[in-house]
């Protein structure tokens, strides 16, 4: 269903929208994507270069022993500029991406074009070692409990394995007495690929970053097919939801269980509305289609998988039965038709995973207390914490940081939960498209979390790149995967009181980048040329 904003408080409801079928790129565009996507090739290669050297290597470096490449661990504020070098190109390189996959233009990028650009741009990323955080670390350690028979919900990788254990002493030091935070799914496929890695910390980094890259192919895979039925063009939704660099940078190369939680819940909603009728607030609601009720049951179940990896994933569910109770009349009587039989199975697969995995629910109580421990600096919620003390400090009160944290923390919960409801309910009255609401929920969820990291950004990008229409979102969700990346660097280190390497390696990138814009420019001059016509953008798309 569309949506015409007026002056009243409520939208005017159209009719269904599809997104027009765009023309293919001219010559001189094609010539424009090809440069684009070899710079962005080159990009990655230099990430990947660089990350022997610059990224959160094991403590048993297999790079040491490689011939040539292991210059790179003797050289790490080299290393570091090769690697900021490889993300500012990729950077630029998306942006300019971004000029055809615009829905205002006549001609656009095919679904196959971005397609292999995914392909090409995280390739080199898929055999180096992890970038920008330690936690793929803990994953193994966690893994190699449950693969040992132990219980990673209450015991950490230090009195489970042992402080001298390989697997422990790549664990970041604050979570080695700390249980796992994960859903029993991941860890119990992790026990399952512990035995094929052995005692190798390398292999084992190479399988979880296999486990993440399913998730990144089911978000491949649904996004162009949520965005075609919300009346978003494939093509715009696969650039700012699958080729976003924040999405190369954690899910790839930082190999975050995050990508396969995201990658279920979005391909559940896919499955799960497949059969469902696009329908208008006041039509005749249609007769049940073949296999309607099958569709729904399995995409509930799918997304179901990914709560078990991830909890955050739960909260498509309710959104996803206010799609199918608005199928209907969408009454009240409808939404309780719809979300009771949903949430029973919900419960059903979710209680056949934890006995199933062999792991329980005592996943829930370490899933809720163990992020708690980390204060980002870049979370709001932290950030006001943090200034609350500095102005007790300032007062003569005392500094009341960590008591206030918790207390922030909690507000921030509430204040997240309540602009849930206030969507669910709006989704609910035709006002938002569920799937829109659902992915400004994962973001006040997301970002209002004291241990708020670059990468939970993707929570809410990803939903509403299939969904959201507006130039608006599309300008603020660039600016913001562009910007977010360069905020923590690849290593994810402090450096070691050497404060002068990062400044360097910034000033060293800025000037590579440079440079390779210009080679850019003279190889394509088309790409700031005047682009193809612009046609109007469609209407937003709600069904």
């Amino acid at each position: 269903m569309a949506r015409l904003e007026t002056g009243s408080a409520h939208p005017v409801t159209l009719s269904p929208v599809r997104p027009r079928e765009p023309l293919p790129l001219e010559a001189g565009e094609q010539r424009g994507l090809n440069v684009v996507r070899r710079f962005g090739t080159v990009g990655s290669l230099f990430l990947a270069l660089g990350s022997l050297g610059a990224g959160a290597a094991p403590v048993i470096n297999p790079v040491q022993e490689i011939p040539v490449l292991r210059l790179f661990t003797r050289i790490p504020t080299v290393s570091l500029a090769i690697a900021i070098s490889g993300m500012g190109i990729l950077v630029l390189s998306w942006l300019m991406l971004g000029r055809f996959a615009q829905p205002s233009r006549t001609r656009l990028a095919s679904q196959g074009q971005l397609a292999r650009t995914i392909a090409l741009w995280v390739l080199p990323l898929l055999v180096i070692p992890p970038l920008f955080s330690r936690d793929v670390y803990s994953y193994l350690a966690q893994s190699e409990i449950v693969h040992r028979g132990m219980d990673p919900y209450v015991l950490g990788p230090a009195q489970a394995l042992g402080v001298a254990d390989p697997f422990t002493a790549g664990v970041s030091n604050m979570w080695r007495e700390t249980p796992a935070p994960y859903g029993p799914l991941v860890l119990r496929l992790g026990g399952w690929l512990a035995p094929i890695s052995g005692n190798s910390i390398a292999v084992g980094v190479l399988l979880q970053r296999a486990l993440a890259l399913v998730g990144v192919i089911l978000i491949v895979w649904a996004l162009p097919r949520l965005a075609r039925r919300f009346g978003v063009q494939p093509a715009t939704a696969l650039w700012l939801g699958a080729l976003n660099p924040l999405l190369i940078f954690h899910f790839v190369a930082g190999a975050h269980n995050d990508a396969l939680a995201v990658g279920l819940m979005l391909a559940g909603l896919e499955v799960g509305i497949r059969r469902l009728p696009i329908r208008v607030k006041g039509d005749t609601p249609p007769p049940l289609a073949p296999g309607e009720l099958r569709y729904i049951a399995l995409g509930v179940a799918i997304i179901t998988l990914g709560v078990a990896v991830k909890l955050p994933a739960v909260f498509a569910l309710p959104f996803f039965a206010v799609m199918v109770a608005r199928r209907r009349h969408g009454r009240l009587k409808d939404l309780f038709l719809a979300g009771a039989p949903m949430a029973l199975w919900f419960g059903v697969v979710l209680v056949a995973v934890c006995f199933g995995t062999g792991l329980g629910f005592g996943w829930f109580g370490a899933t809720f207390n163990t992020p708690g421990l980390v204060r980002s600096w870049i979370s709001p919620t932290a950030e006001l914490a943090n200034l609350s003390g500095v102005l007790g400090i300032a007062l003569g009160l005392g500094n009341h940081t960590n008591a206030l944290v918790p207390i922030l923390g909690a507000l921030g919960y509430l204040v997240a939960i309540g602009i849930t409801f206030k969507f669910l309910w709006d989704s609910f009255k035709w006002r938002y498209r569920p799937i829109i609401g659902l992915g400004v929920s994962m973001g006040a969820v997301m970002i209002l979390q004291i241990n708020l990291q670059p990468w939970y950004v993707l929570w809410a990008v990803i939903p509403l790149a299939a969904a959201a229409g507006t130039s608006r979102f599309r300008v603020a969700a660039a600016v913001l995967s562009a910007a977010l990346p360069f905020l923590l660097p690849p290593t994810g280190s402090t450096f070691d009181g050497r404060p002068y390497v990062l400044p360097f390696a910034y000033g060293a990138a800025i000037v590579v980048c440079g440079g390779g814009m210009l080679i850019v420019r003279r190889l394509a001059p088309a790409l700031l040329a005047k682009p193809s016509p612009r046609v109007p953008e469609p209407v937003d798309a709600v069904s």
